[in-house]
């Protein structure tokens, strides 16, 4: 269903691809949009290494819930900062990773704090965390993106 990677020889391991999953703090949502565009937002993610899952929050309203209603297929591409090989050339090498799956909305009030208290983790403390899903947890959607194929890849600018 998935095609191979054209490139083979540029494959990230699985565990490569989840070392850029969990460091990485944003990447590029890709859903299908209205009238058939596709429509492609920045998120913060959390993904989770013990169920292979990605989770993402935000409004419980507007063109990224109005998308997913009416086509829960996704791909969520992530890239880390990449690193400079030879301090006297100007390419970077960076590892690439996308993710191909269903979206759904997480609906258990438990699993909505975990989501959220996580997410906020990856950029400020607990107590930070803690006080800002209390302040918003009324008006935050959480959602949960199954993935059904992931491949990753080493590139080196040109």
């Amino acid at each position: 269903m998935f095609r191979k990677m054209r490139r083979f020889k540029q494959a990230l391991s699985e565990e490569e691809c989840i070392n850029v999953l969990v460091h990485q703090k944003r990447g590029v949502l890709s859903l299908i949009g209205e009238d058939g565009y596709p429509y492609g937002i920045p998120m913060d993610h959390y993904y989770d290494p013990k169920n292979h899952m990605l989770y993402f929050h935000g409004a419980k309203e507007g063109h990224k819930i109005d998308a997913i209603m009416k086509n829960n297929k996704v791909s969520y591409t992530v890239i880390n900062d990449g690193v400079q090989e030879d301090p006297n050339d100007w390419p970077l090498t960076f590892h690439s990773v996308i993710c191909f799956g269903r979206i759904e909305k997480v609906e258990d009030p438990q699993l909505i704090k975990d989501i959220c208290i996580k997410l906020a983790l990856k950029f400020a403390d607990h107590k930070y965390a803690e006080d800002e899903f209390n302040k918003a947890q009324s008006r935050v959607q959480c959602l949960a993106v199954t993935i059904d194929h992931m491949s990753g890849k080493r590139v080196i600018e040109h």
